[in-house]
């Protein structure tokens, strides 16, 4: 229920506010005559730009010739940025919001002025999605600089930008932004209602609203994109996909997405067509080695000696004859060293943790084999699937794969071949099963559309590249028509 109404009595009026604020120190309530009349002003003393405060409003205000009306406040202080409110709850959230609010005693409405002083770092270079080639830019916490990017980058009155508000107890400010021309309705529609409905106190970030509208919280594997580069939001809004900014958060949410976004770069756009899609094919060589290699080397060592070749075998023997503990065990140890120093090197500060990942890597690798606890050939094979899970794009899918390996390890030693391939059958049908946003998870293999495989799983010429990806359904699936229509002109006889 909503506190008093307006108008009020002065004495009670400022007695309810201080009440509504916890009598803090921060409120500034300044009570005016002008001209025979009494006009309150209300801010919080480090949320406004009082140079403006000053300039644009008590100067206005001062200078008046007349009483004051909530009719004359807004529309002759020079301010665009005006709103009429009618509650003691109105006022106060307001004023939370950094707004200057305007009180007339005796009147049924206030005005709030927005003049808010915001504390944000300047625009700078991603550092979790660092890129070669392309736009270095990287999203910042202020909701108004993120949109400005983005409405720099895609220049259009077809952009729409819708306002949610989530939250009960402490409430964020949601922007959904879509091409009106080009994003499906359906996609459109279920985004909205997923964050409509939500019921909680507060959302504290982006990758937080992302694990609460997602199709499947229980699933190790992201639905949708979590970004901090506007190249890469403002490119899959230009597909027919739906992104997603929160106000205080430095990154943006893109969906839907299937499994190979995620191997997906911006960069890939930047090269040309034969790099980018020789290094796309790269990352996914990656992403299979890294799940299944140490897997494959407890299962060949537990039960499958036959798969090995002679004249490895007897290296492996070699290696592995002062090592005390069964291969899976081994493995796991080594993996946890791994996993142990990449949290490590990504806590500590830059400098240290670039030396604590490389030294510490080397001397405690030399030390294990020395003292007998591992073998040479697991350290470069445990070296090898770390390096292929860096190797994706996106933080949390290369998070994803590096977890997947632990329970395949397990499997590997507790049955072998079996283990694997049962581990890879129950991952294989999980992924069939999951949706994002509704899509199928594992387009376009599943559904099967070639023409989405010349934009996910390699990377053709633009040329040939004609089509927005079908798995979105995109209102709008050619992208080249202007393109097509003046090359069909160029050649046209007639």
């Amino acid at each position: 229920m909503e506190h008093s109404t307006l108008p009020l009595q002065l004495d009670n009026y400022l007695n309810t506010l201080k009440q509504q604020f916890n009598e803090s120190p921060d409120l500034v309530q300044k009570v005016f005559h002008i001209k025979g009349q009494e006009v309150v002003i209300h801010f919080i003393s480090y949320q406004i730009k009082k140079d403006r405060l000053e300039r644009e409003l008590l100067e206005s205000l001062t200078k008046s010739d007349k009483p004051w009306s909530v009719h004359d406040l807004q529309n002759k202080i020079p301010l665009a940025s005006s709103q009429t409110v009618s509650s003691m709850d109105q006022i106060a959230e307001h004023i939370i919001h950094g707004n200057v609010v305007v009180y007339l005693p005796g009147e049924k409405e206030a005005v709030a002025f927005l003049l808010p002083q915001q504390q944000t770092r300047a625009l700078d270079r991603a550092e979790t999605e660092s890129l070669v080639f392309g736009p270095q830019l990287a999203f910042t916490e202020s909701l108004v600089t993120n949109l400005n990017v983005i409405r720099w980058r895609l220049d259009t009155d077809d952009l729409v930008v819708e306002k949610l508000i989530v939250g009960d107890r402490i409430k964020s400010e949601v922007r959904v932004v879509y091409l009106k021309s080009l994003a499906n309705e359906e996609n459109v529609d279920t985004m909205r209602q997923r964050i409509s409905d939500l019921k909680v106190s507060e959302v504290e970030d982006t990758s937080v609203l992302g694990q609460l509208i997602e199709d499947s919280s229980s699933s190790i594997f992201p639905q949708l994109i979590n970004t901090e580069l506007p190249d890469r939001f403002c490119n899959s809004i230009s597909k027919g996909r739906i992104g997603v900014l929160v106000d205080k958060s430095p990154t943006a949410l893109i969906g839907p997405m299937t499994l190979f976004s995620f191997f997906e770069s911006t960069e890939d756009l930047y090269m040309r067509w034969n790099m980018g899609t020789f290094i796309r094919l790269l990352r996914f060589i990656a992403m299979a080695l890294s799940i299944i290699l140490t897997p494959m080397y407890v299962a060949a060592l537990t039960y499958h000696y036959e798969i090995i070749p002679t004249s490895l075998l007897v290296s492996l023997g070699q290696s592995r004859a002062m090592v005390p503990f069964p291969p899976v065990l081994e493995a796991l140890l080594l993996e946890m060293l791994i996993e142990l120093l990449r949290e490590a090197g990504a806590r500590l500060p830059t400098k240290v943790g670039q030396t604590m990942g490389i030294v510490g890597g080397i001397v405690l690798g030399q030390a294990a084999v020395k003292a007998g606890f591992t073998s040479n050939i697991l350290i470069i094979i445990i070296a090898l699937s770390a390096l292929a899970s860096f190797t994706a794009p996106s933080y949390l899918m290369g998070t994803a794969i590096r977890i997947i390996r632990f329970p395949m390890i397990i499997l590997a030693g507790a049955w072998g071949l079996i283990g694997i391939t049962f581990a890879l059958s129950f991952i294989l049908i999980h992924l069939l099963k999951q949706k994002s946003l509704g899509r199928p998870y594992l387009a376009p293999i599943y559904p099967f559309q070639w023409k989405d495989i010349n934009d996910s799983l390699i990377r053709l010429p633009f040329q040939k590249n004609d089509t927005r990806p079908l798995n979105v359904m995109p209102e709008d699936t050619s992208r080249y028509d202007q393109l097509k229509a003046a090359e069909k002109k160029d050649v046209d006889p007639s």
